[in-house]
């Protein structure tokens, strides 16, 4: 007996083993195993036995649940014994599948068992083969009783009893199929059974069994109508919910939308939702109850959250993997077979016909368990993303201040768009990490098996390549990394240019951001040209690595004297081959997977942030008490640790209904004081407690990207009556009738297209619509004329909310006089409170507030009393005619600075316009763009002759193999390996040659791109940014980006070599195979048609997912800088359902993605596959004369891979389709129309032009659009040298777009502005805007320190900017700070108050010292009495300069030398303020309500 023949014998005896006397104890150990698990006859014990204990478990659960009823005294048996009773429920596909598959199974075993009884039994074996039949008949039959019962009974999941079972029996057929397979091909004679047969064929059935088991559930689903939150099932759900088990397994269930998608481009809304168990709300929830509990110490809580929530998916995955590994090595193997079946007599054609058959099952498998293999991947992957970006999103809810600032917004949005990514791109490569080693060692062994000792110079040269390119990829992951933190770098000042784009114009800092961003580019251009060359170098390597080694091998083999034949040297090259893909993958697999280790520390470091703590306020609903507010003894930080104390010892009571104002200087603490009310601050001691539901309306505008109506209504029901009284008392009402669509109009990001004042307005209207009990308002008069101020003090404050109670912080001493408690803050604390004259009568900080009041009014009330008879006479008649309302429609927006609400086609109140999306195929200009961005078409044709050489290279080296292993040619060893070696060293220097200039060509086109669009951006008119939300350019500058610097070029490369690999293998096989030859119109005529049909779709998914990728970041930055708001108003619940629904939008193209890529995929290979059948049945049948057996080789080496080689090749060229979708969207945005040019070479000004600032407006006329009214409408009016103007007006009323003009952000269309003799229109854009000083109505400031602030040029020494900050009244603080002028201003500038903001942004004009000054709303954010100060420095400091100033203060503008009243578009007024004071006026109208609002409210 052979020492393998165990695995013929029918014996069950372990003869075998005691006849090993003198083999060591391993080897008997390994037999001994090698005998039970793979010998026919303790297999089939081995099974039975796995059978009768299953059905003893099933007795004894049966007979306990029923005893358990008699003893309850349960009449009834018509309960389940499985499960619990569940009324409504439906049956998906797993619930039928494994009923068919038990089926099935019974079916066949218990045919088997019948006709092993008839046919008689005469041998013990005949007896054993009889009765394992017959008990695994029966096993099935109950199981097949069990899953009925489960349907009957509606039992969700299977019994854990049945699912072990499933496992365990599909171990052991397992074995059954090895054992029979080694039979089929190492062992002659007739030795395959009927049981072999039956086990081959059902294996597929025991694989889908094992992974129901995995998944546990029945395929009984309870039916409740609902999904998710309570959402109704939604019509337009995918159809991979309900699809059958053969149409999940073809993709058939992604044919209607692919049809429609080829019919039609794809909208939207045509693209089906995602099935409920993969929407995010499911995701999330899955997530947070799996993490860990706050007992657990877990050092890693993503991780393992992660594989808590979906181990079961990496099971099934993994097991996938095994399959797709197994059959991946039958081609190689069956090689030798075919070439001694076609060079031996042929007498048996059965058995080729055998092989072909093989050879099919092994493909089919291969590509269904590949691709499923995949789409589980991706799907487990989408599933992880999901799950971070929603719980990154919740956490970002709860974060504390600190936290928040800890990570950056920018950050946290990495970690969505980035760290998600990464770890959702990981999935696809986590397996491969034990996978590769497996591959190897069985490539190892079959070269071993055939090549002898000679397999040990593959081994090293194949230990040289992975330490080779570990290493690359260990510095190619470092490159990447510093690549990472240059790209973040570059992204944050992009992201800080766009937020600031009106500032940066009005400044000329274009140039200097510029500068900037390209020199932060070019530090990130020297990092990923370091990783691009080294990423050549690697694939140069693994791309010549199969000639490499098959010439070493093949020289070993010589050395060794080991025989080469046909059979020999294309099984090797074929696994060769096979081995040149996992070794390629394992560095890409570390690295990923070192990523994603990476993300997934940062992951932690955010998600165990610290959260703000519910229990800081005490919260008290319906309370009978007469405290609406209180604080005791309270001492607050802004940060975690509570080292940096903002407010001490604070002691405040506020009764219901009361109006408590806070006031005092900048910086005081009056905005903190609020927010440890609202429980944002770190409560280091003390209490507070709230009496009901808060309201609050923050300094700092905050509006979200949707309608009026939607910013008012924040997500509470609409009430016409409340909503209505909402919008008069707040002085909203002539704003929505002048807006052609009312309350439609839609506002744009951060609220561009709104003024100031109504921006407050809008997020006033908000808190009182809500109805809250306590309302907190911060400073809110300072954006609103004084007239406005008045109506919402009086309607709103006084009216609306008089039986409310308001705590109000504000800098208009004017309404104190009306409050109930008055608090006077001072470093933090509160140092008085009292009502407004028991706080007059003390002195003291109160006193010294009113009296900087007082002062600033006395010119106004003496003014008022010397014209105060005129005053009473009737309103002043206007100089001009009103004009009609629709030419009144784009003075709402004026005070804004913006001209976009206008610029919309009429029946259209979008003011963001939808992204422009191209449809149909990319255009061939893009991609000739492209491609010749570099240096013309020559590097193309370089690229392409390159690509040649090196495929007619390696076909020459397979020919070279043929010719010297033919039977008729005689071997010479020297000479085969002499050029054998010389072709390979040719494959090597194309390869690399190829691999560089791709590299090169690559970089430069994307720097060439990168510049223009940076460039283009630059250029860009202000009403471009106003209309464009900066997600979308971002989303140019970065993902699109970052494809075109790494991913096309490389994507096109690969595509270039897969085509000419495809060629070359359908040329072999043609040429092999002849006949087959009329099979090659079809099969390129079906290509096409699939890569069409597909692309289709495809290119669709690709663009909206792109499009539907950047609202949900833009959603998180707009939540994150409302937060207070939001977690004020109780809306975290709202805010997250609207992240969800973003990222259930986002993620279903994601989906269809992935699946139209395995629908494509699966039917190409599956063509290819059939392909390289047929040509094998060709070989077979026809004789070795027409084909010889060395050519057999030769085409069955090139064509096994043919099925996945051709549907890369097709798959890739749908990638580069896709991924020249950014080359579009980024050619769109490098032809956006520019402003006017910069700088004009023959029309410079003068050095120190303007030299007097004088200047002359005549008939100055503006439009926004050449469609849209005149914004202003004719004015003319001269200013002279040294001049100080004040402009005033209402609200809209053209203020803020007069000084645009003067800055050409808005360009005039009639008339002239010539300042000291110039023309401005003629000049560049920079010469103009930089020669003026200006300080806008918001405070900007850039992530950096004080000193980059202020002289961001860095013109000034340190002296001069300690000056400037003296004289802005800032000294003291930056002084005060350890790092003084390098003290740090973090993004927008929030950890500075607003009012020290403004002081800042003086400082910095102070600094510029220009002849000409705007000021816009310049101190609306400081006290009267620092407002006083710094008017007094201007005064001082400016004496010489003209300055314009726009005021809402009167005292601010009541000593100019004239007062400009702008009133629709017109200079209504233009006087002396004292000449203006003298008779009925506009003017004298605002100075009158002004000094009279105190006492009129």
């Amino acid at each position: 007996m052979g020492p393998n023949s165990w695995l013929t014998s029918l014996n069950c005896s372990v003869s075998s083993i005691q006849s090993l006397d003198n083999s060591s104890f391993f080897s008997l150990v390994l037999t001994w195993f090698k005998f039970n698990f793979l010998s026919p006859c303790p297999q089939r014990i081995l099974l039975s036995s796995v059978d009768l204990f299953f059905l003893f478990v099933l007795l004894i659960l049966g007979v306990k649940k029923l005893c358990s009823r008699f003893i309850k005294k349960e009449n009834s048996l018509d309960k389940p014994l499985l499960g619990d009773e569940r009324p409504k429920f439906r049956v998906t596909f797993w619930f039928y599948g494994s009923l068919l598959v038990t089926t099935v199974l019974a079916i066949s075993y218990s045919v088997l068992c019948i006709l092993a009884f008839t046919k008689g039994v005469q041998s013990g074996w005949e007896m054993a083969e009889a009765y394992f039949r017959l008990i695994h008949a029966v096993t099935y039959f109950v199981i097949l009783v069990v899953i009925v019962h489960e349907k009957r009974f509606a039992a969700v999941s299977h019994p854990m009893a049945l699912r072990v079972y499933w496992g365990m029996s599909y171990v052991i057929v397992f074995l059954f199929a090895i054992t029979a397979i080694i039979r089929l091909l190492f062992f002659t004679g007739n030795v395959l059974r009927m049981d072999d047969i039956v086990v081959l064929a059902s294996l597929p059935l025991y694989v889908y069994l094992v992974v129901v088991s995995i998944r546990g559930s029945s395929g009984i689903c309870q039916e409740d109508g609902v999904v998710g939150n309570g959402d109704e099932l939604d019509s337009n759900v995918s159809g991979y919910g309900t699809a059958s088990l053969f149409s999940k397994a073809v993709w058939n269930w992604m044919n209607p939308l692919l049809s429609k998608g080829y019919k039609s481009p794809l909208k939207l809304d045509e693209v089906p939702s995602l099935p409920p168990d993969f929407r995010a709300e499911k995701m999330e929830e899955f997530f947070e109850k799996k993490w860990p509990k706050s007992g657990e110490n877990v050092k890693y809580p993503v991780l393992t959250t992660l594989i808590r929530c979906f181990w079961k998916d990496l099971v099934i995955i993994s097991l996938l993997a095994i399959v797709q590994l197994v059959v991946m090595y039958v081609g190689p193997v069956l090689i030798q077979s075919f070439i001694r079946f076609t060079s031996g007599d042929r007498s048996n054609p059965s058995e080729g016909y055998y092989l072909v058959l093989i050879l099919l099952t092994s493909k089919v498998l291969e590509v269904l368990s590949s691709h499923h293999f995949s789409f589980l991947s991706e799907i487990l992957g989408m599933k992880i993303r999901s799950s971070i970006i929603t719980t990154i999103y919740k956490k970002g809810l709860r974060l504390t201040c600190s936290s928040r600032q800890a990570h950056g917004v920018g950050q946290i949005v990495n970690y969505m768009a980035v760290d998600s990514q990464q770890l959702s791109d990981m999935m696809l490569q986590l397996h491969s990490l034990w996978m590769v080693p497996l591959q190897i060692v069985a490539s190892l062994l079959l070269m071993y098996y055939y090549l002898g000792v000679s397999m040990f110079a593959a081994l090293i040269l194949i230990v040289v390549t992975l330490i080779s390119t570990l290493w690359m990829t260990s510095t190619s992951n470092q490159y990447q990394y510093h690549l990472t933190v240059k790209r973040d770098l570059r992204m944050k000042v992009i992201n800080e240019l766009l937020g600031n784009m009106r500032v940066i114009k009005f400044q000329a800092w274009e140039e200097h951001f510029k500068e900037k961003i390209l020199s932060l580019r070019n530090q990130e251009f020297k990092w990923l040209s370091k990783f691009i060359y080294l990423l050549a170098c690697n694939l140069s390597l693994l791309w010549s690595m199969t000639q490499i080694i098959s010439a070493f091998t093949f020289g070993a083999a010589i050395f060794f004297k080991n025989p080469l034949d046909a059979a020999t040297v294309f099984t090797a090259t074929t696994v060769f081959r096979i081995l040149q893909d996992p070794i390629r993958n394992f560095p890409q697999c570390l690295m990923s997977i070192s990523q994603a280790m990476v993300s997934l520390g940062r992951l932690d470091g955010y998600m165990t942030s610290r959260e703000l703590d519910s229990n800081v306020v005490e919260r008290q609903q319906g309370c009978n008490g007469r405290i609406a507010v209180e604080v005791k003894d309270g001492m607050f930080s802004w940060e975690d640790d509570g080292d940096q104390i903002v407010l001490k010892d604070i002691n405040l009571e506020v009764r219901k209904g009361e109006l408590a104002a806070i006031v005092g200087m900048v910086g005081s603490g009056k905005s903190s004081l609020l927010a440890s009310i609202l429980g944002e601050l770190h409560k280091i001691s003390g209490e507070v407690r709230v009496c009901g539901s808060t309201a609050y309306v923050a300094q700092t505008s905050w509006i979200q990207n949707s309608t009026i109506q939607e910013n008012i209504l924040f997500g509470s029901p609409m009430n016409n009556k409340r909503y209505k009284d909402v919008l008069r008392v707040c002085s909203l009402e002539k704003d929505l009738e002048i807006l052609e669509h009312g309350d439609q109009t839609e506002i744009g990001e951060r609220g561009i297209n709104l003024s100031g004042g109504q921006k407050q307005r809008i997020q006033l209207a908000r808190a009182v619509y809500q109805d809250r009990d306590v309302y907190l308002l911060d400073d809110i008069f300072s954006a609103v004329d004084a007239q406005t101020g008045s109506e919402i003090f009086k309607e709103c404050v006084r009216g609306a909310l008089k039986d409310k109670t308001v705590v109000l912080v504000t800098h208009q001493v004017d309404f104190l006089h009306n409050a109930d408690l008055i608090l006077v803050m001072r470093d933090g604390q509160i140092v008085q409170s009292g009502k407004y004259d028991e706080l007059l009568k003390s002195g003291m900080d109160f006193g010294d507030l009113v009296a900087a009041h007082e002062n600033s009014m006395e010119l106004v009330e003496s003014s008022t009393e010397a014209s105060g008879e005129c005053l009473t006479q009737s309103s002043p008649k206007s100089p001009h005619p009103l004009t009609p309302k629709s030419s009144q429609k784009a003075q709402v927006v004026a005070n804004g600075g913006s001209s976009s609400l206008d610029q919309q086609p009429k029946g259209s109140s979008k003011l963001i316009k939808d992204e422009e999306r191209e449809t149909g195929h990319v255009s061939f200009d893009v991609y000739k763009q492209y491609l010749t961005e570099a240096f013309g078409w020559w590097g193309v044709v370089a690229v392409v002759i390159i690509s040649l050489f090196w495929q007619a290279a390696t076909m020459s080296s397979d020919y070279w193999l043929a010719y010297e292993t033919s039977k008729d040619h005689a071997w010479n060893p020297s000479l085969f390996i002499d050029v054998y070696s010389i072709i390979a060293g040719m494959c090597c220097i194309f390869v690399i040659v190829r691999s560089f200039l791709v590299a090169f060509l690559g970089l430069k086109t994307a720097q060439r791109l990168f510049d223009q669009i940076i460039n283009s951006i630059l250029h860009a008119p202000m009403s471009f940014f106003d209309t464009t939300p900066s997600g979308r350019i971002l989303s140019r500058v970065s993902t699109d980006q970052a494809y075109v610097d790494f991913m096309i070029p490389l994507f096109l490369s690969i595509v270039f070599l897969m085509y000419f690999t495809v060629i070359g293998m359908l040329f072999i096989t043609f040429q092999s195979a002849w006949p087959t030859i009329f099979l090659i119109v079809p099969l390129i005529w079906l290509n096409f048609w699939y890569r069409r049909y597909y692309i289709a779709s495809s290119r669709e998914f690709t663009r909206l997912g792109s499009i539907t990728k950047a609202p949900i970041l833009h959603h998180f930055s707009e939540t994150v800088s409302g937060i207070m708001t939001v977690r004020c108003f109780g809306k975290e619940d709202m805010f997250f359902q609207g992240n969800v629904d973003r990222v259930n939008a986002n993620l279903r193209m994601d989906f269809h993605s992935n699946a139209s890529n395995e629908w494509l995929g699966l039917r190409l290979e599956f063509i290819g596959s059939i392909l390289i059948c047929v040509a094998t049945i060709f070989m077979v049948l026809l004789p070795s004369f027409v084909i010889p057996p060395e050519y057999v080789g030769l085409a069955l080496s090139y064509g096994l891979p043919l099925n996945s080689v051709l549907f890369w090749a097709v798959y890739m060229s749908c990638m580069v389709e896709n991924r020249m979708v950014s080359v579009e969207r980024i050619k769109q945005f490098i032809r956006i129309p520019s402003e006017a040019s910069w700088r004009i070479a023959n029309c410079l000004p003068s050095v120190d032009w303007p030299y007097r600032g004088d200047i002359e407006i005549n008939n100055l006329q503006v439009r926004y659009r050449f469609n849209t009214p005149l914004v202003l409408k004719g004015i003319s009016l001269r200013i002279n040298g040294g001049d100080k103007i004040g402009i005033v007006g209402r609200t809209g009323s053209g203020k803020s777009t007069l000084i645009q003009v003067f800055f050409r952000i808005v360009e005039p269309s009639a008339g002239t502005i010539i300042i000291d003799g110039v023309d401005i229109c003629k000049l560049g854009l920079h010469d103009l805007r930089s020669r003026f000083g200006i300080i806008p109505q918001e405070p900007i400031l850039f992530q950096g320190t004080v000193r980059s602030n202020i002289d961001p040029l860095e013109m000034y020494s340190d002296d001069e900017i300690w000056r400037s900050l003296e004289r802005c009244q800032l000294k003291d603080v930056v002084a005060a700070k350890a790092e003084k002028l390098d003290s740090p201003v973090v993004e927008s500038g929030d950890n500075w108050s607003v009012g020290q903001r403004q002081l800042l942004c003086l400082g910095r004009v102070m600094l510029k010292n220009s002849k000409i000054l705007f000021m816009d709303e310049a101190t609306a954010s400081v006290d009267s009495q620092t407002d006083a100060v710094i008017q007094g420095i201007i005064r001082e400091d400016f004496a010489n300069c003209t300055i314009i100033t726009i005021a809402h203060r009167i005292p601010t503008v009541i000593d100019c030398d004239r007062v400009l009243v702008v009133d629709d578009g017109w200079a209504k007024e233009y006087e002396r303020p004292s000449t203006l004071l003298e008779r009925p006026s506009l003017f004298a109208s605002l100075v009158q309500e002004y000094s009279n609002r105190s006492t009129g409210v």
